[in-house]
């Protein structure tokens, strides 16, 4: 068994949790999300905490424990406080804007660089090259996240470029230093 599997999910005032006989619905303040499960994970609610943990007839499938357990105490957080990823755009003439439901980068390609915003996120760009993402669903703020980086990933040698806020880049040094 896993021994992320093993730990409690307490369970906020407001979240009501929902469990079916293959799907897990939780409700907050903030939205809903649902989770479809497998038939060897098994739910159960004792004093205000959820308890996961594996059909006595199929303890092979322990690799999913933790993973579910970890998928539903996502949902518990992201329907009372959500989730959240900053993005800063590091260069020159760099900038971003929401069009409606796209997102409008200028990131030095003679093309226009617009993507769409997936249902249940919220972007927001502060000083035109800070990019926020808020939303309920843990994955679906990363995945948007990592799609708006990969248009412009950071350059070892200047650093311009998409980057998460505080991340580290490491910079190379160019051919003058190696002449050296």
């Amino acid at each position: 068994m896993s021994r992320k599997g093993k730990l409690p999910i307490s369970i906020p005032k407001g979240v009501e949790v929902k469990i079916g006989k293959e799907e897990v619905s939780v409700k907050g303040p903030k939205g809903t999300l649902k989770q479809t499960l497998m038939p060897q994970i098994e739910l159960h609610i004792e004093n205000d905490h959820l308890i996961v943990s594996l059909h006595k007839d199929h303890q092979d499938a322990g690799s999913f424990h933790g993973l579910y357990r970890s998928l539903i105490h996502n949902m518990v957080i992201g329907t009372t406080q959500g989730f959240e990823k900053k993005l800063e755009m590091i260069g020159v003439g760099y900038r971003a804007s929401v069009q409606g439901n796209l997102v409008d980068l200028l990131i030095g390609c003679s093309h226009p660089t617009k993507l769409p915003i997936p249902e249940g996120l919220q972007v927001k760009v502060d000083k035109n090259t800070l990019i926020t993402i808020t939303g309920l669903d843990k994955q679906k703020v990363g995945q948007y996240a990592a799609e708006l980086r990969a248009k412009k990933p950071p350059e070892p040698y200047q650093g311009k470029g998409i980057r998460y806020q505080g991340e580290f880049v490491r910079k190379k040094a160019g051919k003058a230093a190696a002449k050296k």
